[in-house]
């Protein structure tokens, strides 16, 4: 268990990274919001040790992949979300080619955001990428070229 302090100090750490995971997953600030309340949640209820620092890194974002997929097999989804434009905002892109990039990678399936997100965002090698979305390691080598040729192809159809 915790202290309240250490907990405290580990949400704000992990916090964002979790909600970003989330809503590239979910697309849906409301959901992502969720997800990231029951992922500190899990992590303040468990009683299991973390060898490190990455330890817990990784347990965070398999816990947050989980909680992303309960949702998204949930009856009860809310189809839609806010239309990213309206995001935009909040997210606070320095340029417009930030914003398509970011845009275009929404614009996948959950399955080859998922792979971008951890790989390019989160600094994960492949390798770790596919242990932490539970894929054998080719398989997430080939969701990274298909989301990139996909990425290729959103972005130049959209000059």
């Amino acid at each position: 268990m915790f202290t309240k302090e250490s907990f405290t100090g580990l949400a704000r750490q992990y916090m964002d990274m979790i909600f970003r995971i989330a809503f590239s997953c979910l697309k849906s600030r409301e959901d992502a919001d969720d997800v990231t309340q029951n992922t500190l949640l899990a992590l303040y209820r468990t009683d299991k040790t973390f060898q490190s620092g990455e330890h817990l890194k990784a347990w965070l974002i398999r816990v947050t992949l989980n909680e992303c997929k309960k949702i998204l097999r949930s009856p009860w989804r809310r189809r839609g979300g806010i239309p990213l434009e309206q995001y935009d905002a909040s997210l606070g892109f320095e340029d417009e080619q930030a914003w398509e990039l970011y845009a275009a990678i929404m614009a996948l399936d959950v399955k080859y955001r998922a792979v971008i997100v951890l790989y390019y965002y989160e600094g994960y090698s492949l390798a770790e990428t596919a242990k932490l979305l539970g894929i054998p390691t080719a398989t997430a080598g080939t969701r990274l070229a298909r989301a990139r040729e996909k990425l290729k192809n959103l972005l130049t159809e959209a000059e």
